[in-house]
């Protein structure tokens, strides 16, 4: 749990970056964005950075999945999948970059264990429960440790194929059922001009397009185009120019909505709290626009473009409170199941939800489940900015403990229209309460 003198210097680092495009995910480092899009919402999985990581070593155990239908409030759902799902895994560090792909129903999880090959888990929900069909590496090529970073693309006719590789570029021809490939492992002698590692294999209109972390040192983003999903393929420039801001890089790329993402991790969040380097990375995403001749316009530096919303949110539903566009300071940890809440909450920390759609007749009562062990606190209810306009406060009970929730409200002064809406959480010191959902009457 933080410290008093740490919760005021993490606002006041971040009071100085405010007007910047930071990263999405602030409650956790997250890396090596993996997103997928299913039933009209986009599925973010990522590797996970401990927070105890020290200097260039990684400390990676979990994967963690995001979810948004607006790209820039991204709901935590905590782990769905861990070295641990897999048997024949010795290691305790190691869960490297995955992708998610859907087929028939059914959701592969394809998984790299740093020094172990490539595994492969699979689940009947995007959500997990993901278990392991094969017992064994997919893919392992014992005599290195290149086995890392893998994508797949199911082609239009149905064809599946598996790239991955650093410093070498591979793949293979999955079969239909996912979990195995038919053929031998095909090695490029020449990769595509700068690639180091962690492909992004898509297809748009009849082009097949291969996206990686590109040069180093530092890492920017680069791509390759070809006219078959097995190369040869031609380096065509860089989605984002390498700099010493971009340092390391993993690109995700999806189309959503009309529109192009490319998402990638920084150490933004990492350097608002000290210049030291520590393998401690944060997911960040923007718009990613095609040329007309198919070649892809360069993007600016993260913190240098504006990630747009796509829609409002609905505030009379049900809201899982770690739903946010920002909660920096704040953690998220299990509550129940499949269901998670914001946690480590002290007192001047807040959240912020983008974009909320109050409508024109307005809401009157805020309703919250929270949990405090001594209570005393309090949550107000802010718009517009973390010092806006007050419009409501909800004092917080005691409960008896963080694992007890009550549902308690207040009045709120009616709000209209679209607004930022904050909740600012104030009391005595740290650890002042978890909250796992909110909602507007």
């Amino acid at each position: 749990m933080k410290n008093l003198a740490l919760s005021i210097s993490l606002l006041m680092a971040f009071s100085a970056y405010s007007a910047e495009q930071m990263p999405i995910i602030q409650t956790q480092y997250t890396a090596d964005p993996a997103p997928m899009v299913y039933n009209d919402t986009i599925y973010l999985y990522t590797s996970h950075d401990e927070d105890d990581a020290e200097g260039y070593g990684f400390k990676m155990q979990d994967w963690l999945l995001y979810t948004s239908t607006d790209m820039v409030n991204w709901t935590g759902h905590g782990p769905v999948a861990s070295l641990k799902d897999f048997e024949w895994v010795k290691r305790d560090n190691g869960a490297w970059a995955i992708q998610v792909v859907e087929r028939n129903g059914r959701f592969y999880m394809y998984c790299p264990i740093h020094g172990n090959g490539i595994g492969v888990l699979v689940a009947d929900s995007p959500y997990g429960p993901f278990t392991d069909p094969i017992g064994k590496p997919l893919v392992w090529q014992k005599e290195h440790w290149n086995d890392i970073d893998p994508t797949v693309l199911v082609d239009d006719d149905g064809q599946a194929y598996m790239y991955w590789g650093n410093p070498e570029l591979y793949y293979v021809k999955l079969n239909e059922d996912m979990v195995s490939y038919s053929g031998e492992i095909h090695k490029f002698d020449k990769a595509p001009l700068h690639y180091q590692e962690g492909p992004w294999l898509f297809k748009r209109d009849s082009r097949y397009y291969l996206a990686f972390a590109s040069t180093c040192c530092p890492e920017g983003i680069g791509y390759a185009m070809s006219d078959n999903p097995e190369g040869p393929w031609e380096t065509r420039g860089y989605i984002m120019a390498p700099t010493e801001r971009t340092r390391g890089n993993h690109p995700g790329i999806i189309e959503y909505k009309g529109k192009n993402y490319v998402f990638g991790h920084s150490y933004d969040i990492l350097r608002l709290l000290t210049p030291d380097h520590h393998e401690r990375r944060s997911v960040n995403a923007a718009e990613m626009r095609f040329n007309p001749d198919g070649t892809i316009a360069e993007v600016p530096y993260w913190k240098d473009v504006e990630l747009v919303q796509i829609e409002p949110l609905d505030p009379y539903r049900r809201v899982e409170a770690e739903t946010m566009a920002w909660g920096f300071g704040l953690k998220t940890r299990p509550c129940g199941s499949r269901n998670m809440a914001v946690t480590d909450v002290d007192n001047g920390e807040y959240l912020c939800v983008k974009g909320v759609d109050f409508g024109s007749r307005g809401a009157k009562k805020f309703i919250a489940s929270v949990a405090s062990e001594k209570g005393g606190s309090r949550i107000t209810i802010r718009l517009d900015a973390k010092d806006g306009k007050v419009v409501g406060e909800l004092k917080v009970p005691s409960t008896g403990s963080f694992d007890d929730y009550k549902v308690v409200d207040c009045k709120v002064d009616k709000i209209r229209g679209i607004h930022d809406f904050y909740l600012t959480f104030e009391g005595d010191g740290n650890g002042l309460l978890n909250i796992d959902y909110w909602k507007f009457k």
